[in-house]
């Protein structure tokens, strides 16, 4: 079974023991789950993919936090030619690192 979920701008496809990246956000630091309640398809079921409009009803994806994570460093360059101006800075994103444990629907 796998559902797509959307947090914040991004959608993700998850499957359950999945380890992926999100956005990171503020938790309470006794957090060791977060549940994503915006799940916009689950498919893989008995049934037939169950269809959001534009949420699938009563579905959750719960995940365990495993920590905070940086990406991979990012150079702006600035350069104006014969004008002796040359700007070099950086910027490492912060993410989120989830296990996807259960998908509930």
């Amino acid at each position: 079974m796998y559902a797509i979920i959307s947090d914040g701008s991004h959608q993700y496809k998850v499957e359950e023991g999945q380890i992926f990246e999100v956005q990171r956000k503020e938790l309470p630091d006794d957090t060791e789950l977060i549940e994503f309640d915006r799940i916009l398809f689950v498919g893989g079921l008995d049934g037939g993919p169950k269809i959001g409009q534009p949420v699938v009803n009563g579905a959750t994806v719960t995940a365990k936090v495993l920590g905070e994570i940086k990406g991979d460093k990012l150079v702006i360059r600035k350069f104006r030619r014969r004008k002796g101006y040359e700007l070099k800075k950086g910027h490492r994103q912060r993410y989120l690192r989830v296990k996807v444990e259960k998908i509930a629907v």
